[in-house]
């Protein structure tokens, strides 16, 4: 799976860059590209409303908070996805940072743009699956008002700690690192609640992209 290098630079606060950056960045994702694709997996579960949130009911996950009130509004049915670059990534990162700090920096940009690709290969395999349905934007727990306190019970709806090797710490942060867990509803027409920017993020206050002007 080829990784977008524009956003690499960007993940690395360099969006836009050329020079030795770019050419840094275009190193590093080679070598990625070359050792490492992301794997993913989803599961469809029937959304039943009740006080407090929305249960996916074969997997007792409870979505609260307006945001999953608001983009899932229309949705029969929701999917839970995992994306991961997997342990092997960890390695190679460690393996660079006792060799080369800078380009170790430049390699952990790319491998959250090629997991950010693998969730966008995943969706593409579901709207593929679901030809007729319509798709909500995704969105992940961290996200609005998603908490990350959910992260463990979607990985256990999934089964992905035995099935991709995540699993989720005491602060509710996956590990290997660059995995991601999302959420997306299956409707069955046009969906036209979309995500809405920094504002809605929880991390709008610390995170590194708003600080130099920009978004993720």
């Amino acid at each position: 799976m080829r990784i977008p290098v524009e956003e690499a630079l960007r993940y690395l606060g360099a969006a836009g860059a050329g020079g030795e950056t770019r050419r840094m960045a275009e190193e590093m994702s080679g070598l990625l590209e070359e050792k490492i694709a992301p794997r993913f997996l989803w599961r469809v579960f029937r959304a039943e409303r009740e006080d407090g949130g929305i249960r996916l009911a074969e997997g007792g996950v409870l979505l609260t908070g307006e945001l999953a009130e608001r983009m899932l509004r229309e949705s029969g049915e929701v999917i839970l996805m995992a994306c991961t670059l997997g342990a092997e990534f960890e390695r190679m990162l460690a393996q660079w940072e006792k060799r080369d700090m800078a380009r170790a920096a430049v390699l952990d940009a790319c491998g959250s743009a090629l997991v950010e690709a693998g969730c966008d290969a995943a969706e593409e395999e579901i709207r593929e699956r679901f030809y007729g349905k319509y798709l909500t934007n995704r969105f992940s727990p961290g996200y609005g008002d998603l908490p990350l306190a959910l992260q463990p019970e979607i990985l256990r709806a999934l089964d992905a700690e035995r099935k991709m090797g995540v699993h989720a710490n005491e602060s509710r942060l996956l590990f290997p690192s660059k995995s991601v867990t999302a959420v997306i509803g299956l409707a069955g027409t046009p969906q036209g609640a979309k995500i809405r920017g920094c504002l809605y993020c929880v991390l709008k206050d610390s995170c590194e992209f708003r600080k130099t002007g920009k978004h993720c």
